[in-house]
């Protein structure tokens, strides 16, 4: 009987460390932690033509936990926030690290950090956590989204460190599922409240049943004003039909 390839690796020990390739060029431990990330609730980012958009799943059930603390939009300055799918641990240290160095360069310059500036130093991170031996690689994948200059940004980082700018993405529990819709239906001509309706319908589709507004975190900064506004619960009922 043929033996599957992976249980092949994983019996050779190649899935021992993030720093050992398999014979056929992968790492293991990186394409593991890529799996935990689809299984962290979905965040969706939007540029839209005023500024830029997350709205999240915090997919928090228990009535025990105070809704507040279990935020999914994170805010990294005052015009640049945050999403993330993975293990939860692992990013509140990337969104730590993050807002350290927002502050220090609003100290040394006296102004607000570019979001690409944000998005390298966590990639850099990330990576160097797939090349090193003796710890395990990032289970994270990230969402900036950020205003710099009158313009809005979107950057999408994986687990291996690697990232891209983009005009929408989805991250989390169904993103394949929720990009087809995005590359389907998503207009850049389309403003922050018409993002907001947009990605609350994507999320009824993927839900169904299991859709209240209660699990969602909506953070958006204008162009103009470059400063992020949150929205949840009772806000976002003017936005769902």
């Amino acid at each position: 009987m043929d033996v599957p390839t992976e249980m092949q690796h994983q019996a050779m020990g190649y899935d021992r460390a993030a720093t050992m390739f398999s014979p056929d060029g992968h790492l293991l431990q990186v394409e593991y932690a890529e799996k935990t990330v689809r299984l962290g609730s979905a965040s969706i980012g939007l540029v839209c033509k005023d500024g830029v958009l997350i709205v999240a799943d915090r997919r928090v059930r228990d009535k025990l936990i105070v809704a507040s603390s279990a935020n999914k939009v994170y805010e990294v300055d005052e015009n640049v926030m945050a999403s993330a799918a993975g293990i939860l641990a692992d990013i509140r240290i990337l969104i730590d690290q993050a807002q350290v160095l927002a502050q220090q360069h609003r100290v040394t310059y006296g102004g607000s950090i570019e979001p690409i500036s944000i998005m390298r130093m966590i990639a850099d991170k990330k990576q160097m956590f797939t090349q090193y031996g003796g710890a395990r690689p990032f289970a994270v994948a990230l969402l900036i989204a950020g205003v710099s200059k009158g313009k809005g940004y979107l950057y999408t980082s994986d687990v291996t460190g690697n990232f891209y700018a983009y005009h929408a993405n989805a991250i989390g529990e169904n993103d394949e599922k929720i990009k087809e819709m995005l590359r389907k239906d998503y207009n850049d001509n389309m403003s922050i409240e018409e993002g907001i309706k947009f990605t609350l319908k994507i999320f009824r589709e993927v839900l169904e049943k299991n859709f209240e507004l209660e699990r969602f975190d909506v953070g958006y900064t204008t162009n103009k004003d470059e400063k992020l506004v949150r929205l949840h619960g009772e806000d976002l009922k003017k936005f769902v039909k």
